[in-house]
């Protein structure tokens, strides 16, 4: 029975999510064995009873508590965890935790908690473990402490995958997020993908974006042949990048600055023919705003107002 924990679980969401996929692929949702957390109370209540709607049995704790500072599950070591913690939490009592065991890759700054989380969960996986973890974009690319703490959890091989996603995902917030997968066991030694996902998908509503099923199965398909060793790379959407790449790009983890631009298709007409038809477009356009422009004058003027 694989352990999958949820630190910061919030309504269960997750479990729900993780239990849909395992049947979906021909497993029980009764071989996961459920751990999360949960510091608010009311959202910890409507995870229990998330949990109980959908026949999930979990051990979420005899009440809500702060991750940080009462960890429920101490001894843990999960075989899975998904999450999708606070972003940028400033007051989380860093100062109060310096000593802490779990920040092996570096003391997390007070003042934001990103790295507090993806070290607590790293501290909690199994030694094959693997983990899924939302967090906010600056993750990637924040320097100071965040950035030394990036540095060794990158040198110590268990960054997989780095995947941006376009904004408008969540209704909570319109900001784009990344996705990390962080695997104790990775296929591929001393690599991470890193995937720009940025233009997928498609707006729902003015605030609104969803992933096409086709969207989803191109980001899996695209990680699950690079696990697989098979050629992952295509110009503006994955890059393949060992350590020195990596180093090379001051341990910046922005897929952006990977994958490079996407191949523009040739339409087969010259440059110079290009140039005159539209230097010759561009005249027209200008011809036809002075044109307006006098319209607009004389009209104003008709009324009593001169520009």
């Amino acid at each position: 029975m694989s352990k999958n924990i949820d630190p910061c679980c919030g309504a269960g969401g997750m479990f729900v999510q993780s239990a849909r996929f395992v049947e979906s692929h021909q497993g029980r949702a009764s071989e996961l064995s459920i751990y999360g957390q949960e510091s608010n109370a009311n959202t910890w209540k409507l995870a229990q009873m998330n949990l109980a709607i959908h026949a999930l049995e979990g051990d979420l704790g005899q009440g809500h508590a702060d991750t940080f500072f009462n960890d429920l599950h101490p001894t843990m070591r999960a075989d899975f965890i998904l999450a999708n913690p606070p972003f940028n939490m400033k007051d989380w009592g860093g100062d109060r935790l310096v000593e802490d065991a779990r920040w092996k890759y570096g003391l997390p700054p007070a003042g934001n908690a990103n790295y507090a989380w993806m070290q607590h969960m790293i501290y909690h996986l199994a030694p094959g473990g693997k983990m899924g973890l939302v967090l906010a974009n600056g993750s990637l690319s924040a320097s100071g402490r965040e950035g030394e703490i990036r540095e060794n959890i990158v040198r110590d091989n268990l960054v997989e995958c780095i995947i941006a996603m376009p904004d408008k995902l969540f209704y909570s917030t319109g900001i784009s997020v990344s996705l990390w997968i962080i695997n104790k066991d990775k296929q591929q030694k001393g690599k991470t993908l890193f995937l720009d996902c940025r233009s997928m998908g498609h707006m729902v509503d003015r605030a609104h974006r969803n992933l096409s099923d086709g969207d989803i199965e191109r980001i899996a398909g695209t990680y699950k042949d690079f696990v697989a060793g098979k050629d992952a790379q295509e110009l503006g959407y994955a890059h393949v990048a060992d350590l020195q790449e990596i180093e090379d790009n001051h341990f910046v983890l922005t897929p952006g600055r990977y994958v490079g631009l996407e191949e523009i298709e040739d339409d087969g007409e010259l440059f110079a023919e290009k140039m005159e038809r539209l230097t010759s477009e561009l005249s027209e356009l200008f011809e036809e705003s002075h044109r307006l422009e006098a319209l607009i004058k004389e009209q104003l003027g008709e009324i009593g107002y001169e520009v």
